[in-house]
C-alpha cells in the first residue's frame, strides 16, 4: 500500500491554521464557554455578542467569604461595645432598660433594612429619613385618636409617594439617587411646616412589646439575607445594577423590584418613626430628618451590602444595627454630645470602603479552564514547538545508522 493513497493523503481541502492562537483545547473548559454562552444568550444575540456583553463575567454565585468574614468583626465588636456598656452600668442590659435599648434597636432596623434592600435594588432610598420625621410629626399630632388613625394616613402617603417615585425611575429610567433626594426634598418641605417642636399626644407603648419588635426586625434581616444570597434572587434585584452604559434602559423587568423596594423601604421608615416618638416623651423637633437617611444608608453599607447594588451579606445588618444602637447609648451614658451628623458621617465612610472590599473579594470565581490554551510561544522556552509538548526536546545529535550491527548476529560480537 502505498503512502500517496487517499487514506493516507493529506486533506488540502482543509484550511490550515497559520496563528499559533488557533490551536483552541477542546476539553472541559470549550463545554464551560458554552454552558455560559447558552445560560447569557438572549433573543437575537450571538455567541460572541453574548460573551462580549460587559455583564458576562458575571454569571455565577457570589463569593460570600468576604461577607462571612466581615460579619465576625462586627459581631466582635459589637460585642466589644456591649462589654463596655455592661461595665459603665450593669442596669443598661436589664429590663426596663434593655426594651428601651431593644425599640432603639428595631426602628433603626428598620431604617437599615429599607436602605439595604433599595441598595440592593439599585435605588438608594435617600428620602428615609424626612419620612420617618414626617411619620413621627403625623404620630405626635394624632396620637390621642388612636394608633390606627395615626399610623394608616402615613402609610398611605409613604406608599403612594413611593410608587410614584418608582414609576417615575422605571418610565424615564433616571438614577434612583436622584428620584429620591426629590423625594426627600419634598418631604422635608412638609416637615418644616412645623416651626416649633410638636408635643406627643399618643399614649402607646412599645415596651411591652420590645422583644418581640426587635426579633421581628431580626427575623426580617436574616431572611433578606438568605434570600438575597440565592443567585436568581439576588440577580433579578438587583437588575438595575449598572453595566455598561448605565443611562440604557433596562426594560420593564426592572419595574416590580424597584417600586417593591422603595415601596417597602418607605413603609419600614413610618414604623420607625412611629417607633422613635412613641418611645420618647420628648417633643418632636422640626429638622430635615437627613442624618437619619446617612445613618441608615452607613449601617446598610457597612453590613455589607454593597454600594453598587446587587451585593450583600445575610448576618451584617443584625451585627451592624446591634452594634450602633449599644454606641449610642454607651455614648449617651457617658455624655459624649456627638452630633447625629457626625456618627453617620463616620458611618457612611467606614461603610464605603466596606463596598470597596465587597466588590473586590465577592465577584463570582472565574469559571475553570476558560481562558483557552494559547499555543504561542513563551519567552522562557528554547527547544519550543507548537506541534509537540513542552516536555519533549529536539536533539542536536544525528540517529545512529548502525543499529543492525547491534545484537547477539553483530558484527561487532
Amino acid at each position: 500500500m502505498a503512502y500517496d493513497e487517499a487514506t493516507y493523503r493529506r486533506q488540502t481541502e482543509e484550511p490550515t491554521p497559520t496563528d499559533p492562537a488557533a490551536y483552541r483545547a477542546n476539553t472541559l473548559a470549550a463545554a464551560e464557554q458554552r454552558r455560559r454562552a447558552e445560560e447569557l444568550d438572549v433573543a437575537g444575540d450571538t455567541t460572541g455578542d453574548v460573551l462580549r456583553r460587559p455583564d458576562a463575567d458575571e454569571d455565577g454565585r457570589d463569593r460570600l467569604g468576604i461577607h462571612l468574614g466581615w460579619e465576625v468583626v462586627l459581631l466582635v465588636a459589637a460585642g466589644a461595645i456591649g462589654f463596655l456598656l455592661w461595665r459603665l452600668d450593669a442596669d443598661s442590659l436589664r429590663r426596663p432598660d434593655l426594651d428601651t435599648l431593644l425599640i432603639t434597636g428595631a426602628a433603626i432596623g428598620l431604617l437599615a433594612l429599607g436602605a439595604g434592600l433599595t441598595l440592593r435594588a439599585g435605588v438608594p432610598n435617600l428620602a428615609l429619613g424626612p419620612i420617618a420625621l414626617a411619620a413621627s410629626f403625623q404620630y405626635a399630632e394624632q396620637g390621642d385618636k388612636g394608633l390606627f388613625q395615626a399610623v394608616v394616613p402615613a402609610l398611605v402617603f409613604a406608599a403612594a409617594g413611593a410608587i410614584v417615585i418608582g414609576l417615575a425611575i422605571v418610565v424615564l429610567h433616571v438614577p434612583g439617587w436622584a428620584a429620591t433626594l426629590a423625594a426627600a426634598l419634598g418631604v422635608i418641605v412638609f416637615d418644616q411646616l412645623r416651626v416649633a417642636p410638636v408635643a406627643v399626644q399618643g399614649d402607646y407603648d412599645p415596651t411591652d412589646q420590645a422583644f418581640f419588635l426587635f426579633g421581628g426586625f431580626a427575623l426580617l434581616a436574616v431572611l433578606g439575607g438568605a434570600l438575597g444570597a440565592a443567585t436568581p434572587v439576588r440577580r433579578w434585584l438587583g437588575s438595575m445594577r449598572p453595566t455598561g452604559d448605565p443611562a440604557r434602559r433596562r426594560g420593564p423587568v426592572v419595574a416590580l423590584p424597584v417600586i417593591g423596594s422603595l415601596l417597602l423601604s418607605s413603609i419600614f421608615a413610618v414604623g420607625a418613626g412611629v417607633l422613635f416618638t412613641a418611645l420618647s416623651d420628648d417633643p418632636v423637633v422640626p429638622g430635615t430628618g437627613l442624618e437619619w437617611t446617612g445613618i441608615a444608608i452607613g449601617v446598610a453599607l457597612l453590613a455589607g451590602t454593597s454600594a453598587y447594588g446587587r451585593r450583600g451579606g445575610l448576618f451584617g445588618t443584625l451585627f451592624a444595627v446591634a452594634g450602633l444602637t449599644l454606641f449610642l447609648d454607651y455614648a449617651a451614658r457617658r455624655d459624649f454630645d456627638i452630633a447625629l451628623f457626625a456618627i453617620a458621617a463616620s458611618v457612611f465612610a467606614g461603610g464605603l470602603v466596606v463596598t470597596r472590599l465587597v466588590e473586590t473579594y465577592g465577584r463570582p470565581l472565574p469559571a475553570a479552564g476558560s481562558a483557552d490554551w494559547n499555543a504561542a510561544p513563551t519567552t522562557t522556552g528554547t527547544n519550543w514547538s507548537p506541534d509537540l509538548p513542552e516536555t519533549w526536546s529536539t536533539s542536536s545529535t544525528a540517529p545512529r545508522t548502525d543499529r543492525w550491527d547491534a545484537g547477539p548476529w553483530g558484527t561487532s560480537r
